[in-house]
């Protein structure tokens, strides 16, 4: 929040994130610290009629549009709002989609605002509190603040059961004109069921009877309302890492269909990529989630460039604390850092330029 605020003297802001994760709440937060705050949400017809006549109140120190993305043109009104506006009115702006999926060649809210992406609850922000709560929690109960914080296991479930209704029904059907909500839902339970795994654009196309093309769009909007994310393969220098296909984690692990091991490897690649967007974000460093694949078929879970060099190639083990033969590969031969974290670890240990830890340890000192 200081962060955010400290952006809303030099520009307007963006937050941004998966429906449901808490964006509209730290909005209202930060209207608190103002004397005068309007809230407008398009959702709302009554405040949708405010916007798109432009009659909220004049003497606002901070307007929040909510969901603004979803007006025809908003990028347009609000280069207009933002190049008119008083100097003293600041200009904080939500929503449930990418602003990637709507750039267009000539951006023209280009070095207008600073943009902070706001994602599911993980280990550090935990440990930050004071509280203690275990990795298994997050398993069960995914990061958003709803079933993160319900009292009981059934509340969690309701909660998801309505979200993923509501996501496949209102979300994806309206951001992408798409009426064959058969094909989404297959497509949908398909990912939740391979998690961590290469895509195969080709093999879901079959199953679903669509064309791969399709199935690609389909999971861009997946991607583009925060649903899903990709990890794609790291190739600069790396010899044969040529496979190209990206790996597909859910924001939420909850959503997850499997055993332990998966819903780890997707809690971590959250953790990583929430970590990575928090460096981008507040920071302005130039880093990126990836992981390593050879033609052989060596693989390793996770690396970490910054600048478009890999700073750590990660493993991921459930239990098995012995070295990692493909990650022990990549680190010898291009004289990489590595980091084998383990769930159930007896004892951590170095070996060379791999440092072998604890998952949950390793997780609650990231930034962010």
């Amino acid at each position: 929040m200081d962060q955010i605020i400290k952006d809303l003297d030099k520009k307007m802001v963006f937050i941004v994130g998966p429906r449901q994760v808490g964006k509209t709440w730290i909005a209202k937060e930060i209207g608190k610290k103002y004397a005068r705050v309007s809230y407008l949400n398009y959702d709302s017809f009554e405040d949708r009629e405010i916007i798109q006549t432009k009659t909220w109140h004049r003497n606002s120190d901070l307007v929040i549009f909510d969901e603004l993305h979803k007006m025809a043109e908003w990028k347009n009104y609000l280069k207009g709002i933002y190049d008119t506006k008083k100097e003293a009115v600041q200009i904080l702006v939500t929503g449930s989609a990418r602003l990637d999926t709507f750039r267009k060649a000539g951006d023209s809210l280009a070095g207008r605002f600073f943009r902070h992406r706001l994602l599911p609850f993980s280990l550090s922000e935990v440990k930050q509190t004071g509280n203690e709560i275990s990795i298994e929690h997050f398993f069960e109960r995914g990061g958003f603040p709803e079933p993160f914080l319900s009292i009981s296991n059934i509340d969690a479930k309701r909660w998801r059961s309505q979200y993923i209704d509501d996501l496949i029904r209102t979300d994806i059907l309206d951001f992408g004109h798409i009426h064959n909500l058969r094909a989404i839902q297959i497509i949908f339970e398909l990912l939740r069921r391979n998690t961590g795994s290469p895509v195969s654009y080709a093999s879901i196309a079959r199953d679903v009877q669509l064309s791969p093309t399709t199935i690609m769009k389909y999971i861009d909007i997946l991607e583009a309302l925060y649903i899903v994310f990709k990890v794609t393969p790291y190739s600069r220098n790396i010899a044969r890492s040529i496979l190209k296909e990206p790996k597909i984690y859910f924001y939420d692990t909850g959503l997850v269909i499997g055993d332990e091991g998966k819903k780890l490897e997707n809690h971590v690649a959250v953790s990583l990529l929430k970590n990575v967007f928090a460096r981008i974000d507040c920071l302005g460093e130039s880093n990126s989630l990836h992981y390593l694949r050879t033609k052989e078929g060596k693989e390793v879970d996770f690396c970490l460039t910054r600048d478009g060099n890999i700073e750590t190639v990660i493993e991921i083990k459930l239990s098995d604390s012995n070295l990692s033969a493909n990650l022990n590969y990549f680190c010898g031969k291009y004289s990489l850092n590595g980091l084998q974290l383990v769930k159930n670890i007896d004892r951590e240990r170095s070996i060379h330029t791999i440092d072998i830890l604890s998952a949950e340890s390793y997780l609650q000192g990231l930034f962010l």
